[in-house]
């Protein structure tokens, strides 16, 4: 249940009773120009008591569709609960936000230095105070995150394999592909993992970029998740899964053997057999045609829609081994 007292729940200070709506400012500092920056909170609480559930996106500030699954839960009241309590973070990098940049101004990956400290880095400083001030009060996360720039990512969903326990919830997200990975040192989820709170991470997309069917695919997630908990207002409907969810032990990246023009020929989500042609890489002068070819049979789960790649650089991510 709900870390509060006397039912009142405590976000950075301001108080939100039961039945109360609340926009909470997360003051995470000053520009240099001295205009002060603040992170929007958005907090709805039911006069029913229930699972306080958070959303979160935008911890790297170049991930934008993560911010726009947020930002459609907020615009269409899907964040006002039934029950119990919905909290949404839509962008907490919002230095990186501004600039559309993955890193904070002090060049930290904000992902990489959790749980943080009062006295650190500013990346570290405002990982501090989302764990300290949000994270307790909290049952469960689901938090948002698209490919690297140029690197498409099917929907899906990733927590490691010791943490198996939220495979029920992941069928109920209802997302193509549920990916084992292990948590990375001073990550959001590694430290959410040693907090014992459960956090669903939802990679889609690529970064710079806002795709509907990813889009989607987040939002309607979200609506299942909260109709599995009761949460979900009878206004909106909840859609099944079209097909079950593959989740998945192992995969490799397949890397680019030379530098040149890339083409991809094959859809995000394909199951592909050994031999299969996956893209070309070609040069300017229409001297050379390599083919891509599928390593072993599996699923593209993210592919380098980058025209332009180099020797070494990841062109798919192929599924190599399923549960």
């Amino acid at each position: 249940m709900p870390n509060t007292k006397d039912n009142i729940l405590t976000i950075f200070g301001e108080q939100i009773k039961p039945g109360e709506s609340k926009e909470v400012n997360f003051d995470v500092a000053n520009l240099h120009t001295s205009t002060p920056v603040n992170v929007p909170v958005i907090i709805e609480r039911s006069k029913k008591p229930g699972p306080i559930v958070l959303f979160t996106a935008g911890i790297h500030g170049d991930e934008v569709n993560g911010v726009e699954i947020v930002r459609q839960l907020i615009a269409k009241d899907i964040n006002k609960p039934k029950c119990g309590t919905i909290i949404c973070m839509p962008v907490i990098n919002v230095f990186g936000f501004i600039n559309l940049k993955r890193e904070f101004p002090d060049g930290r990956d904000l992902n990489r230095v959790f749980p943080g400290s009062p006295l650190g880095s500013l990346a570290g400083r405002v990982a501090y105070k989302l764990i300290e001030g949000v994270i307790p009060h909290v049952d469960l996360i689901v938090d948002f995150h698209t490919g690297g720039s140029g690197r498409f990512n099917a929907p899906q969903l990733r927590y490691s394999k010791d943490n198996e326990n939220l495979n029920d919830l992941a069928k109920v997200f209802g997302a193509p592909f549920v990916l084992y990975s292990s948590n990375l040192s001073k990550s959001f989820r590694s430290t959410c993992y040693k907090l014992k709170k459960p956090l669903l991470l939802f990679e889609g997309g690529k970064s710079f970029h806002i795709d509907d069917i990813v889009t989607n695919t987040g939002v309607n997630g979200c609506k299942r998740i909260l109709k599995h908990l009761g949460m979900l207002k009878t206004t909106f409907k909840s859609s099944k899964p079209k097909k079950d969810c593959v989740f998945i032990n192992d995969s490799k990246w397949l890397r680019a053997k030379f530098s040149g023009m890339f083409k991809a020929s094959i859809a995000i989500g394909s199951y592909v057999e050994k031999g299969d042609h996956l893209g070309n890489i070609t040069d300017p002068y229409g001297k050379f045609n390599y083919i891509v070819k599928a390593p072993n049979l599996g699923y593209i789960i993210n592919v380098n829609q980058s025209p332009i790649v180099y020797q070494g650089d990841a062109l798919f991510h192929i599924t190599t081994k399923l549960k």
